[in-house]
C-alpha cells in the first residue's frame, strides 16, 4: 500500500539504509506518510470499525529482541501494515459511536507534526517563549469562545493551561484545593487524614484516582447520590458535607460534571457552588466532552453556575477537532495552583522567571517537561473558525436528538436516560442485562459500527454518541437500521 515515492535530490537514489535518515530521505518518506494518512481518512468508512485481533496476537508477530543493525524504512512500514494496522480500532471512522469522540482533523495533525519537528521543551518561558505565549493567548481565545467567566482570562489572577487529559486537570485542581485548605501545609508535611472530597456517583473514575494520588485517600472521597436525570443532588451534597463537618473532618473539594461519561448528565453547578461556598470548598467543573457544546450560545445553559467555579476543564481532543492529547484547564486564581506545584531548583533559575513577568507552565502541571500542544489547537481554531465548529456541534446534536426520537417511537427499544446533547443511552425494552449485552456484542462484531455501554440506573445500557467529525445523517441512518435489525433477534 505504501509505494515509495522518489522525491530525493540525489537523482532518485535513496539514502543508504545503514545510515541515519537524512533530510532528503525524511522529505521523501514524509510526503509518502502524508499521502498515506490522507488516503486512510478518505477510505476509513469502508474499514471494519473495531479490531478483531486476539490478545497477544500483535506481539506474537514481533521479534523477541530489538534490532542490532539499522533496517530499511520501507521494511518498517511494511511491518506497520502487516502487524500494526490489523490491531487498530478506527476511532476516526464516521461509524464510531462508542465512548466519546477523539477527533483528529488535518490542521491538528499538521500542528502536531510541526510540534514534533520543532521538538521544543516548553517547561519555562525562557526555554521557548512562543510555546508559552501562544498557549496563554489561545486559551484566552477558547475561554471567550465558550463564554467562560472573565476570571479565567490570563489578564487577571487566573488563566489557562493545556494538560494532557482531564485526569491531570482534576488532579491539579485537587492539589490546589488541598493547599488552599491547609494554607500550604500539606506540601510541607503531608495530609493528616482530615480532608474530604466530593463528587457524583456518576462522575468519571479520574476523581477517585486523583484522591488517591493527592494523598487524600479514596476512602475520603464521597460519592454523592444522583436524581432521576443522573445528575448530582445538591441537597445530598449539603447533607454529606454537614455530617462530615460534625465528625471533625474538613470538606475541601467538590467536582461537578457537565456531561457524565455514562449518560451525559449535567450536574446543577450553581446549586453545588452554593454548597461549596458555604463550606469554603474548592469547586472544580469537569466538562471533558460536553464543554465543546458551549461554542454555541444556545447550549451555554450547560455552564449555568460556572462563574462560581474555582477551576474548569474540557477536552478539545474529544469534540473540537484537536487530536489527542489536548485538555484545556483554567483556574480563577492561579496562586494556589502555583503553591501546590511550583518548585525551583537552581538549575531552572533564570532572569525571566526571577522578574515574575512571565508564565512558567511547569508550575501549572505535575510533570516538568511539556510539549507544544498549543500549536495544534491554534491551527484548528484558525483553519475552521468558530462558526464552522458551531455548525458541526449543532448538526451532531440534531442527529443525536433525531436518533433519540426514533428510540422513543420504536416498540422494542427505550431510552435509558435523558439525552441533553449528543449522547443517547438506550436498551431493549423489557429485556434483562444479558439480552442487552448480547445486542451490543452482535452490533460491534458486525464491524459496521462501534457502540459502548454503561450502567445507568443499575441497568446495562447501550450508548450511542454522535460526535465523530465525519459522521453524517447517512451514517446515523445506517447505524439505526443495523440496531433495529439486531434488536429483532
Amino acid at each position: 500500500m505504501m509505494e515509495r515515492r522518489r522525491r530525493s535530490r540525489n537523482n532518485g537514489a535513496m539514502s543508504d539504509a545503514t545510515k541515519p535518515m537524512d533530510a532528503d530521505a525524511f522529505r521523501d518518506w514524509g510526503h509518502q506518510l502524508i499521502d498515506w494518512i490522507a488516503d486512510y481518512h478518505a477510505g476509513i468508512a469502508s474499514r471494519p470499525v473495531q479490531s478483531t485481533v486476539q490478545p497477544g496476537e500483535v506481539r506474537a508477530q514481533l521479534p523477541p529482541h530489538a534490532p542490532e543493525e539499522p533496517e530499511p524504512f520501507d521494511r518498517i512500514l511494511a511491518d506497520f501494515e502487516r502487524v500494526v494496522m490489523p490491531g487498530i480500532t478506527h476511532w476516526q471512522s464516521p461509524h464510531w459511536h462508542a465512548y466519546f469522540p477523539a477527533n483528529a482533523s488535518f490542521p491538528s495533525i499538521l500542528g502536531e507534526l510541526l510540534s514534533a519537528g520543532l521538538g521544543v521543551q516548553g517547561m519555562l518561558w525562557q526555554t521557548s517563549p512562543a510555546c508559552t505565549e501562544l498557549e496563554t493567548h489561545v486559551l484566552d481565545w477558547t475561554a471567550e469562545l465558550l463564554g467562560l467567566p472573565a476570571a479565567f482570562q490570563s489578564s487577571g489572577p487566573g488563566g489557562g493551561v493545556l494538560q494532557d487529559t482531564a485526569s491531570s486537570a482534576v488532579l491539579c485542581a485537587m492539589l490546589a484545593a488541598r493547599e488552599r485548605a491547609t494554607g500550604g501545609r500539606t506540601n510541607r508535611e503531608g495530609c493528616d487524614g482530615t480532608l474530604v472530597a466530593y463528587t457524583s456517583e456518576q462522575a468519571h473514575s479520574m476523581v477517585e484516582k486523583a484522591a488517591g494520588i493527592a494523598g487524600i485517600g479514596r476512602a475520603h472521597l464521597r460519592l454523592i447520590p444522583t436524581d432521576n436525570t443522573h445528575a448530582m443532588r445538591a441537597d445530598a451534597l449539603a447533607t454529606q458535607v454537614a455530617a462530615d463537618r460534625a465528625d471533625g473532618l474538613v470538606p475541601f473539594f467538590a467536582s461537578a460534571t457537565v456531561g457524565t461519561t455514562a449518560s451525559n448528565a449535567i450536574d446543577p453547578v450553581g446549586a453545588i457552588a452554593a454548597v461549596c461556598r458555604d463550606a469554603g470548598m474548592w469547586l472544580h467543573v469537569d466538562a471533558a466532552m460536553s464543554g465543546t457544546a458551549a461554542l454555541c450560545p444556545e447550549f451555554r445553559w450547560i455552564h449555568a453556575g460556572v462563574e462560581h467555579a474555582d477551576s474548569y476543564s474540557f477536552n478539545p481532543h474529544k469534540w473540537m477537532l484537536t487530536n489527542f492529547d489536548c485538555s484545556a484547564f483554567w483556574v480563577a486564581d492561579r496562586r494556589w495552583l502555583l503553591e501546590a506545584l511550583s518548585i525551583l531548583p537552581e538549575y531552572l533559575r533564570n532572569q525571566a522567571t526571577d522578574t515574575g513577568a512571565v508564565i512558567d507552565y511547569r508550575d501549572w502541571q505535575v510533570p516538568l517537561g511539556r510539549r507544544f500542544r498549543a500549536l495544534k489547537l491554534w491551527f484548528v481554531l484558525r483553519s475552521y473558525g468558530a462558526e464552522a465548529l458551531r455548525a458541526m456541534v449543532r448538526e451532531h446534536v440534531r442527529l443525536a436528538q433525531d436518533f433519540a426520537q426514533r428510540v422513543e417511537r420504536h416498540p422494542l427499544l427505550e431510552l435509558a436516560a435523558p439525552a441533553p446533547l449528543n449522547l443517547v443511552c438506550f436498551r431493549l425494552k423489557d429485556r434483562d442485562d444479558a439480552a442487552n449485552r448480547a445486542l451490543l456484542e452482535r452490533l460491534n462484531a458486525s464491524g459496521a459500527l462501534a457502540l459502548s455501554h454503561a450502567a445507568v440506573g443499575g441497568c446495562y445500557t447501550l450508548r450511542f454518541c454522535v460526535g465523530q467529525a465525519k459522521t453524517t445523517a447517512a451514517h446515523v441512518d445506517a447505524a439505526w437500521e443495523r440496531i433495529v435489525e439486531e434488536a429483532q433477534h
